[in-house]
C-alpha cells in the first residue's frame, strides 16, 4: 500500500502505538478513550485518504488527520496538567504532534496545488 511508505503515516502510527502503551493502565476511561481515539485517527485517516483516487479526496482525509492531531495535542497538554501524562512524555508527544501538523499542512498544500 502506498501510504505505508509515507514518513507521516509511519510517525503517526508510532505515536498512536506509544499513546496506547503509555496509557494502558490509566483508570480514567473517558480521558483514555478520547486521547487514544484522536491519536489513532491520524494514521487511519492518512491511510484512508491515500487509498482514494483523486487529490481532492486525499486532501479531505488529510485535513481530518490535521484536526485530529490538534485535538491530540490539546488532550496531551491537559493530560500533563492533571498528572495523567509525565512532562517528559507529554512534551515529546506535543512536539511530535506539532511536527506532524506541519507535515500534514505541507502535504495538503501539495495535493491541492497538483489537482
Amino acid at each position: 500500500m502506498q501510504y505505508e511508505k509515507l514518513e507521516i503515516w509511519l510517525r503517526s502510527k508510532n505515536l498512536a502505538i506509544d499513546v496506547y502503551r503509555e496509557l494502558a493502565g490509566l483508570r480514567d476511561f473517558g480521558f483514555k478513550d478520547q486521547i487514544t481515539r484522536s491519536a489513532l485517527s491520524v494514521p487511519s485517516n492518512i491511510a484512508e485518504g491515500m487509498e482514494r483516487s483523486s487529490n481532492v479526496e486525499k486532501a479531505r482525509f488529510l485535513v481530518i488527520s490535521k484536526g485530529s492531531i490538534g485535538e491530540f495535542k490539546t488532550q496531551t497538554d491537559i493530560g500533563i496538567a492533571i498528572g495523567y501524562i509525565s512532562q517528559q512524555k507529554g512534551f515529546f508527544w506535543m512536539n511530535e504532534a506539532e511536527q506532524l501538523s506541519k507535515m500534514l499542512g505541507s502535504f495538503i498544500n501539495r495535493l491541492k496545488n497538483n489537482d
